[in-house]
């Protein structure tokens, strides 16, 4: 099945990917609050921690297969975290350094996940950049090397506050560090169908790169790749974001146990929250028209029904039909929308002009959409304004310079 981005330049590519990237990392900003809200902050932590390490080791093996970098080694890992979505380029400003093949350092010169929650209180800061951190960076570097140790140089709480860079990190491999414990739930998250999808292969021929087997750079130059490369590259992307979602799924069921009206609510509720973010977003970017016209055009695009080959989408120039797909039987989701629980889509339609709305029919899990024009604006979804708490939903990227990071 074609990619629904194979349609877009591959300038329009090369703006979409970081879109991406910064988009799934805001997921958590658009749940976490809810989980708060029902159980309180150190299991709103335990949350996180059980959602990303369950994840990440996963979706970044994808991606070092699909841009062929598998390697064993500090490069493989930096590579990994450039194309990571919880670490989104320049808002989570990684600057890495390089020493050899077994040791590096990165620091962040802004971290727009620690600006989020340091209005919150010293508490929060720690939790993120302490309980949080130190085991899902190890987990992280598990899919390249578990005999990775990945240390604090100095981390916030920032003192003296405003502290620049905002953290920093040693990276160091060595045989004779115990390895990284195996997390049980990745093999859960891991016999998944969005883990097993397979995607378009990157055509060697098209112009441009296409893979990231050269030097680690300081910044990815994603207008350097191949569209078909960036075409990969986004789908990508959207098979991080389920797979984190099916994570966090995991660790929500197991502190709602036989609540299944908790669990859907706060699932439902991350969804609607980013699903309005992320179509703002998109529209803007990639300069997309406004009304009914434009609105379809966020839906075929949003990672709500992307990759193609992961959720069934039929697109016409009059609406968006849905139909059964590997999505519905992971329970991603696709399965918390239906013409009886419209309210993510009627937060990406309204991210295009709030006059705008979703009319869905059909069934559960095969339903139409159709956008229509009305008198009166929409109010903004309450779940809406809270991703909207994050500096990354209004954050502005810049122009950079791509430079090789050699081993001194």
């Amino acid at each position: 099945m074609t990619s629904r981005y194979a349609a877009l330049s591959r300038e329009e590519l090369a703006t979409l990917v970081p879109e991406l990237l910064l988009i799934g990392q805001l997921i958590d900003r658009s749940g976490m609050a809810h989980c708060i809200s029902a159980w309180g902050r150190d299991e709103m932590l335990q949350i996180a921690i059980e959602e990303w390490a369950a994840s990440s080791p996963l979706y970044t093996k994808r991606m070092q297969r699909a841009l062929k970098y598998e390697g064993v080694d500090v490069l493989t890992i930096f590579k990994g975290l450039q194309l990571d979505i919880g670490a989104p380029p320049q808002f989570m400003d990684f600057r890495y350094t390089v020493h050899d093949r077994w040791h590096g350092e990165f620091h962040l010169d802004h971290c727009g996940a620690l600006l989020d929650v340091e209005p919150m209180g010293e508490d929060y800061v720690h939790g993120m950049c302490h309980d949080i951190e130190d085991p899902t960076f190890d987990a992280t570097a598990l899919a390249t090397n578990r005999k990775t140790q990945v240390r604090p140089i100095h981390r916030p709480p920032r003192v003296p506050a405003g502290r620049s860079p905002h953290c920093a990190w040693t990276v160091i491999i060595d045989e004779s560090y115990p390895e990284v414990a195996f997390i049980p739930a990745m093999d859960i998250v891991g016999a998944s169908r969005a883990y097993s999808t397979e995607l378009d292969p990157i055509d060697p021929n098209d112009e441009g790169m296409a893979d990231y087997s050269g030097a680690l750079v300081s910044d990815v130059d994603f207008g350097a790749f191949s569209h078909s490369a960036l075409v990969r590259i986004a789908d990508e992307v959207c098979l991080q974001m389920h797979l984190l979602v099916l994570s966090f799924t995991l660790a929500v069921r197991a502190r709602a146990g036989s609540d299944r009206a908790l669990e859907e609510s706060i699932r439902t509720k991350q969804l609607i929250g980013i699903a309005g973010v992320a179509a703002e977003r998109i529209h803007a970017a990639l300069k997309l028209p406004g009304g009914i016209r434009g609105a379809l055009r966020v839906l075929e695009l949003h990672p709500l029904l992307n990759p193609a080959n992961y959720v069934s989408v039929d697109v016409d120039p009059d609406f968006v039909h849905v139909r059964r797909s590997p999505a519905y039987e992971d329970g991603s989701w696709i399965s918390l929308v239906s013409p009886v629980a419209d309210l993510p889509l009627q937060a990406i339609v309204a991210a295009v002009d709030p006059h705008l709305r979703a009319e869905v029919s059909g069934t559960e899990s095969d339903w139409t959409v159709r956008v229509v024009q009305t008198d009166t604006p929409a109010k903004e979804l309450p779940e809406v304004a809270v991703c909207k708490f994050s500096g990354g939903a209004s954050w502005v990227f810049e122009e950079r310079k791509s430079l090789p990071l050699t081993v001194v």
